[in-house]
This record gives structure tokens, sequence and C-alpha cells, in this order.
């Protein structure tokens, strides 16, 4: 494994089941890549003909609410969202 690996366990706890699929969303997916969501968002858009029609979706605002009541604080960043975040498959 190299020094920048995360381990499987640390992943693991980034997955979340929504809609029946194991997804990551994409705050926690572009921090796995060292990039920014906007930018990971942004770059599967430009290239969306290699991916499945089901690689990412927006969440709806009641499965917004159902993931954030999982939780009990937020802290800054993402409290307050404009949209709703993308979940990866």
């Amino acid at each position: 494994m190299s020094e920048d690996a995360l381990p499987a366990a640390q992943v693991e706890r980034l997955i979340r089941i929504i809609r029946g699929q194991r997804t990551m969303m994409s705050g926690d997916l572009a921090r796995l890549y060292g990039v920014a969501p906007k930018a990971l968002v942004q770059a599967v858009r430009r290239n969306i003909a290699r991916f499945p029609d089901d690689f990412m979706f927006h969440l709806s605002p009641q499965e917004v609410v159902r993931l954030r009541s999982q939780f009990v604080t937020l802290e800054g960043r993402g409290k307050h969202a404009k949209y709703p975040p993308y979940a990866f498959t």
C-alpha cells in the first residue's frame, strides 16, 4: 500500500446506502482524489460518455435531510449548501 492510500476501513466509512446503492458523496470522493468537489463534477460532466447513466445523481431534498439526520453535528462548509450534493455509485 502506498503512503498516501487510505486504509480500506476509512474508505468504507465514507460509503452510504442511497436508493439501494452503495454510494460516496461528492465531497468525500473529491477529498480522496485531492480535488475540489466542483472540479470532480466538472470532470465527470466533460467525460459523461465514459460513465454509466447512474454513475452520479443529485440527492433529493428528502435524501439530504435523511442523510444529515444521521450526523449529530455538521462542521462549517456544506452545512447550508445551496445545491444538493451528488452521490457517486
